[in-house]
């Protein structure tokens, strides 16, 4: 599933960006941004395991959420002063991929 491959690579780009953060955001900002990227393709692999194309719409509607809060992490991280002095385009770029994937995904699953 390509969702699934561009999500793990979300979860890379995160964790290579919040290398980043300084020491005082590690319980913070780093452990939260991390653990929303993670959950994005862990819901969508869950939910394909389902079996049920409802699950599997329910699933990835929540790891749609999901990508909306690790935007939100993202731009609050990027209006902290540590945020001025990294490059966040690899995170952005994978993250309205997957975002743009999920959202038409989901759509294709109505019932």
């Amino acid at each position: 599933m390509i969702v699934w491959q561009k999500s793990m690579d979300l979860v890379v780009a995160v964790y290579e960006l919040t290398i980043g953060y300084p020491n005082s955001e590690l319980y913070g900002l780093v452990v939260h941004t991390r653990k929303t990227a993670v959950s994005i393709p862990s819901n969508i692999a869950e939910g394909r395991r389902r079996g049920s194309k409802k699950d599997y719409r329910s699933f990835l509607i929540v790891a749609y959420s999901l990508g909306a809060e690790l935007e939100t992490q993202i731009e609050i991280a990027k209006r902290l002063p540590f945020g001025k002095k990294l490059d966040f385009k690899k995170v952005d770029d994978l993250l309205d991929e997957v975002m743009r994937m999920l959202n038409k995904m989901t759509s294709s699953l109505r019932t």
